[in-house]
């Protein structure tokens, strides 16, 4: 069984790697890592021509020793690849997803 501190490392892992993956040299990638209340962001700032650009792509958070996925702008999902990093699905939760549909993502409910 996976800890809680393999958790945290594979979370900073995925999100550092991410941040690595911005195409525009004029948008920041920051990576924000509150180790010590376990919430985790990717945030992007930056400009396109005259459009400001800022926005959480990523936000996990740790909670009662579960991955809780608060928000995920991307397309393969942050909770996939955490599952393929050898997270079991029961320890993932899609937290933006409404608590009366959570049991049909085959994902943790709570």
């Amino acid at each position: 069984m996976a800890t809680v501190d393999e958790y945290r490392e594979h979370i900073k892992n995925l999100l550092t790697a991410r941040a690595k993956l911005v195409w525009d040299k004029r948008i920041q990638a920051e990576t924000i890592f509150d180790t010590e209340r376990d919430h985790y962001q990717l945030v992007y700032v930056g400009w396109q021509e005259s459009k400001r650009v800022y926005g959480t792509v990523l936000h996990v958070d740790i909670i009662n020793g579960k991955i809780w996925v608060q928000q995920d702008g991307t397309e393969v999902g942050i909770a996939n690849e955490l599952v393929e990093l050898g997270v079991p699905k029961e320890d993932i939760v899609l937290g933006f997803d409404p608590p009366k549909m959570r049991h049909y993502t085959g994902f943790a409910v709570e």
